[in-house]
């Protein structure tokens, strides 16, 4: 545990929850862009503050959705699950303080799977997006990690229009067409781009970036799941068609993940975050049995 690092962590959590989860999460994504472009010349420095103590997800983006669910408890925000919107201007400083703690606490977290091995089964961020999510749904949302079914006839894993993560990514086959189409350009950019560093960041990055069209209001898909995933099948050995499969797993496992835990809850458990988890650990396990990523 660097103990300087978990101190600014609460900065980077207080920060995100200032600007909003989503608008400094794509802050992360610039840095990582950059990041991946400068790997190109053996420079990690950036791609290591983009994913560090104070910018990575797993403290900033995490203490942004906290807060969120905090500020929605207090009813100085709408609902909770307003991942969006900058908190700076609700005028709570507590807000802002509970950002920090759960920066430091993703923080903590991460460094915690880490040290004891588990991080070599999955995506230590993503997992630590995951848990602070959870926590904070049990600590200030209502309902329980399912959230709360409303009046029948809703049905719980089917999105209604008032029950639903991003109406205009959630048919199946809007999922399974994003899934395949993002898949196929990250495995692309991951194989062909000639980086031997940061090369399965590259799409991941772009994707995350896209999402400042998403908080001007236009109704873009969310994709750094599927551009992640897809990536780390070639990592692991597999082609562009690999990749492509591997971006439509992340696809649904967001989808699912939405259904799951997202559209009856008042707070965020970030759907891509749990994709890819999932995906990490299943790729790990098969490296880990010795069994091959197919090469095509």
């Amino acid at each position: 545990m660097d103990w300087m690092a978990l101190i600014a962590a609460f900065g980077g959590g207080l920060f995100g929850a200032a600007l909003g989860a989503v608008p400094v999460f794509i802050f992360t994504g610039v840095l990582a862009l950059l990041g991946v472009a400068a790997a190109a010349s053996g420079h990690l420095e950036l791609l290591q503050v983009a994913f560090g103590p104070v910018l990575g997800p797993h403290v900033s983006f995490g203490g942004g959705v906290a807060a969120a669910a905090y500020a929605g408890s207090r009813g100085v925000l709408k609902t909770g699950r307003d991942i969006g919107s900058p908190l700076m201007g609700v005028g709570r400083m507590d807000v802002l303080l509970v950002g920090g703690a759960f920066g430091s606490l993703g923080y903590a977290l991460n460094a915690a799977l880490v040290a004891t091995g588990a991080a070599a089964w999955t995506d230590s961020v993503a997992v630590t997006v995951v848990i602070t999510g959870i926590a904070a749904r049990y600590m200030f949302g209502h309902g329980g990690l399912m959230g709360r079914l409303p009046a029948p006839p809703a049905r719980r894993f089917r999105p209604t229009d008032s029950a639903t993560w991003l109406p205009w990514q959630q048919d199946w086959q809007h999922v399974l067409v994003i899934g395949a189409g993002v898949g196929l350009v990250s495995a692309y950019l991951t194989g062909a781009s000639g980086l031997q560093a940061g090369r399965e960041t590259l799409g991941f990055a772009i994707s995350t970036v896209s999402l400042v069209f998403l908080v001007m209001g236009n109704k873009i898909p969310v994709t750094h799941h599927i551009s992640l995933t897809a990536a780390l099948a070639v990592i692991h050995g597999g082609g562009l068609i690999t990749g492509a499969v591997t971006g439509v797993l992340g696809a649904v496992l967001g989808e699912v993940a939405s259904r799951t835990t997202l559209i009856h809850g008042d707070t965020h458990i970030d759907p891509p975050a749990v994709a890819i988890g999932l995906v990490a650990t299943i790729l790990l396990t098969m490296r880990a049995a010795g069994v091959t990523v197919p090469p095509f």
